[in-house]
């Protein structure tokens, strides 16, 4: 595999970002790794970081560049810094962003990462499982599956940080049945008749955000969206996560 750090220019963010990219590369000669050429093209999995880590922390805390080497994708990692993923009230755009510029910066800047939703996949942890489901529900067309492990779904309960979410919402008040609520994004989207992306997600059941799995579990079973859910042994760690990334690495639907 390839680590490559960029730094690049966002149009839409007005502002230089950066992110992580991991890309296939088939090293006969490296010893412990059982790598994959990516081919003509290859699949991409969009993987999003917490509230309080950047572009870099999946890297540090995972072996994510090692269970991807022989799957021959490419993993972006991104930064999103507090935006939730969401066109922030008082900030920058960040779902616009992360749903059509990033691909597109990604495409070309790697043109080998495959355009086609087939072979598009997001997943995130905790803020970042909230900002995977938001792109897979709001941009199903884009995405042919979505993970999230420990996603901090219901960000009604918080009740912490005030004024952070005005500057992103506009107030907890702004949340119910607007587009930066999962819930309501989850019953529109099946409305629609769209194709809905394969849905996996995962929770420690010592997580503090566990109820927040079972809610959005029980709600996508109420309004029939077909998606697995595993609660295992685990808390809010990098334990968990370094494990129950594995999960989602090996239910991406690519030819393996």
């Amino acid at each position: 595999m390839a680590l490559l750090h960029v730094n690049f220019f966002s149009e839409v963010l007005g502002q230089c970002t950066n992110m992580e990219v991991i890309l296939p590369q088939q090293a006969f000669g490296q010893i412990g790794i059982e790598s994959k050429e990516g081919g003509d093209s290859y699949p991409v999995l969009y993987l999003l970081h917490g509230m309080s880590d950047d572009c870099t922390i999946w890297g540090r805390r995972t072996s994510i560049e090692r269970y991807a080497s022989s799957l021959g994708i490419a993993v972006v990692m991104p930064s999103a810094h507090l935006s939730w993923y969401t066109d922030m009230v008082c900030g920058g755009n960040y779902f616009k962003f992360f749903a059509d510029e990033l691909p597109s910066i990604c495409r070309d800047f790697f043109p080998k990462i495959s355009s086609k939703r087939e072979d598009n996949f997001v997943a995130g942890l905790s803020m970042g499982g909230y900002g995977a489901l938001k792109l897979a529900f709001r941009r199903p067309e884009k995405f042919a599956f979505v993970g999230a492990l420990s996603g901090a779904f219901d960000i009604k309960a918080f009740d912490y940080y005030p004024k952070l979410w005005e500057q992103i919402f506009g107030g907890m008040d702004k949340i119910n049945g607007s587009e930066n609520d999962l819930f309501h994004l989850a019953s529109e989207v099946k409305k629609s008749g769209k194709q809905i992306p394969e849905f996996y997600m995962s929770c420690g059941k010592d997580d503090y955000i566990f109820a927040h799995s079972e809610k959005m579990d029980k709600h996508l079973t109420d309004i029939g969206i077909e998606h697995t859910y595993g609660r295992f042994e685990g808390a809010h760690t990098w334990e968990y996560w370094d494990e129950h990334i594995q999960d989602i690495l090996k239910k991406l639907p690519i030819k393996r």
